[in-house]
């Protein structure tokens, strides 16, 4: 059962937060459409070395929409606010898919390195994926059907554009993810995918574990293996029959391996 959450307000948006659990901070970061929900297992089976904190991400669970379209920046900067919110510092980090993402762009900015200690990043995005044959098929054709919209009067222009993305060939052509947002979050998301972050990482200084599933279809694991190259502090360890949700499918293996990392006297080292 997830705890009520509290209540913490950047900019305007309102974002739930919730903690369990005793010792030093730790916060837990969730992935795209998701939520803390999602975090709250393993949260739970750290709460005995640590104080956990949890956020529904601006746009998911029970917290507000940003006010406009975010950037993996937006969302870095209200983590960072929250962060400023937590005592003692440094604060270690524990972070999934898009979480990892933000947790990068926190980690290669020189002025926030004091804020954070040990960093654990799962199933972490922001990687430049590797494209295959079938995706520059979809984005040829996604182009094609645009292509009307650039020769039609503007009064005709945007019923158009509404007609082909409500067609069944649009539709397939985008990915899940995009086609259940709407409005400011279809745009965040957007802004987000294009973001690749594979030039920071030589500048992360972080001790950074990376626990990756080898099933992981999301973010697969030559993902990981691209931070671990490119982070000078890191380590990979590979979860055998584990997916994007490692936590989740191997909930005792990643518990024991995250409580190791974490062990007090051993933290923020």
């Amino acid at each position: 059962m997830t705890p009520d959450p509290d209540f913490f307000t950047y900019k305007n948006c309102r974002i739930a937060t919730y903690q369990i659990g005793e010792g030093p901070p730790l916060l837990l970061l969730h992935g795209w459409a998701s939520s803390a929900k999602v975090m709250m297992p393993i949260a739970r089976q750290l709460a005995h070395l640590r104080t956990c904190h949890l956020i529904d991400l601006p746009g998911f669970g029970q917290s507000d929409e940003p006010p406009e379209a975010w950037s993996v920046n937006e969302y870095a900067d209200m983590v960072d606010a929250f962060i400023q919110t937590l005592r003692p510092k440094p604060v270690d980090l524990l972070a999934h898919s898009y979480g990892g993402r933000i947790t990068l762009k926190i980690l290669a900015d020189k002025t926030r390195k004091d804020q954070v200690g040990k960093v654990l990043i799962t199933g972490g995005a922001g990687m430049k994926p590797r494209r295959t044959f079938s995706y520059y098929i979809k984005k040829s054709v996604s182009t094609l059907l645009k292509i009307p919209a650039r020769i039609l009067p503007s009064s005709l222009r945007e019923s158009y554009l509404r007609k082909v993305r409500s067609s069944r060939l649009w539709k397939k052509l985008g990915s899940s993810d995009y086609r259940k947002l709407s409005g400011v979050m279809r745009e965040s998301f957007v802004l987000s995918v294009r973001d690749h972050l594979d030039s920071l990482l030589p500048s992360i200084q972080h001790e950074v574990l990376l626990l990756w599933g080898d099933r992981d279809d999301a973010t697969p694991l030559y993902q990981g293996e691209r931070m671990e190259k490119g982070i000078n502090r890191s380590a990979l360890v590979i979860m055998e029959g584990a997916g994007h949700y490692a936590f989740l499918d191997k909930p005792k293996q990643f518990a024991a391996i995250a409580e190791a990392y974490y062990e007090p006297g051993e933290a923020n080292g």
